[in-house]
């Protein structure tokens, strides 16, 4: 399949959710998806979860071997869709700064520097190994400025928020000396924005787009609350926060096994790393109570054909765009 059948094929809705879902909670074989997990166990993934830092280096760990098994890589696609989803980020203002959270091997921020030759990206992901191959990756491009477009930092942000040299404004008074040190903490220090050190360099103003592109479904379920206020936080007023991620009967979540489940619609896989499937009503709760207004919300639903095996494989994400109030 071509680059551009394959996103012909991802833009279209080839059936409806909702007769997914019929199909789903009417057939017995997938029951377990939909039960709760019992008190006990519920307890159990809370207590681990309470040791915060046990907890974070056993997810960074796993998703750092994660990474590490597909180095080259091959097993992620340039979201090339990213930019007719949301349009946004090619018709924005000059300079306009993005916060790509969770950059991965660097599949999303590639096109949007592609998509926007004055668009200006930070990309964060609590691995340095997995950034140090992502600015490899993106140097090696053929864009244009890309080497004063791009910057990268160290951040994990679900745990420990994000760094204050994102949020502060650059207008408005000089960052302490604490808020310098926390940069050189998040080792930002040589990665920051395009204003002179005249222009108190430790600043950047805030970002007009957060992209959560497949990022928010590896934070552990009780941790997105504050995940979602730390994206409100670093928006300017009038900013987007773009989402993209796992929906509800997405085909991933019906292969897994029972004993997989660590909550309700959360899974963990083989390899430590976790996933949770998302349904509107929860999205939607998420961002709204962390301050944002819903502006779109939707599934997508695709179908597409494994030939060489004859299966047939209906995949579910969620499409969202929130906005922080002017």
């Amino acid at each position: 399949m071509s680059d551009d059948e394959a996103e012909a094929e991802y833009h279209s809705k080839d059936f409806e959710w909702e007769t997914l879902r019929q199909e789903i909670e009417t057939n017995p074989s997938y029951q377990y998806h939909l039960l709760e997990p019992c008190q006990q166990q519920q307890q159990q993934h809370e207590n681990q979860l309470s040791k915060s830092e046990e907890t974070k280096s056993e997810d960074s760990k796993a998703w750092q071997q994660f990474h590490r098994r597909h180095s080259s890589g091959r097993f992620f696609k340039e979201r090339r869709y990213l930019l007719k989803e949301f349009p946004e980020l090619v018709s924005c203002r000059e300079s306009s700064k993005v916060l790509e959270v969770g950059c991965g091997n660097g599949s999303s921020v590639i096109p949007i520097l592609r998509g926007n030759r004055t668009i200006i990206v930070y990309a964060c992901d609590f691995s340095d190994k997995t950034l140090e191959r992502t600015k490899n990756i993106v140097d090696t491009t053929q864009i244009v400025g890309v080497q004063r477009r791009f910057k990268s930092f160290l951040c994990d942000f679900a745990f420990t928020g994000f760094p204050k040299w994102l949020v502060c404004d650059s207008c408005r008074g000089s960052c302490s000396a604490s808020e310098v040190t926390d940069v050189k903490q998040c080792g930002t220090v040589d990665m920051l924005g395009p204003h002179s050190s005249k222009e108190r360099d430790c600043c950047i103003g805030g970002v007009d787009f957060v992209t959560l592109i497949f990022t928010l479904s590896a934070v552990p379920v009780q941790r997105m609350p504050k995940a979602a206020m730390q994206c409100f936080s670093v928006l300017r007023p009038g900013g987007l926060l773009l989402f993209r991620d796992y929906g509800l009967y997405d085909m991933t979540m019906l292969r897994f096994e029972p004993e997989k489940k660590v909550g309700f619609r959360e899974y963990m896989r083989s390899d430590g790393t976790r996933s949770y499937f998302f349904c509107l009503d929860f999205v939607r709760n998420l961002f709204v109570d962390a301050g944002f207004i819903e502006l779109e919300l939707e599934y997508c639903c695709i179908q597409s054909i494994n030939r060489r095996k004859g299966k047939i494989m209906r995949r579910v994400w969620v499409h969202g765009k929130f906005q922080k109030p002017i």
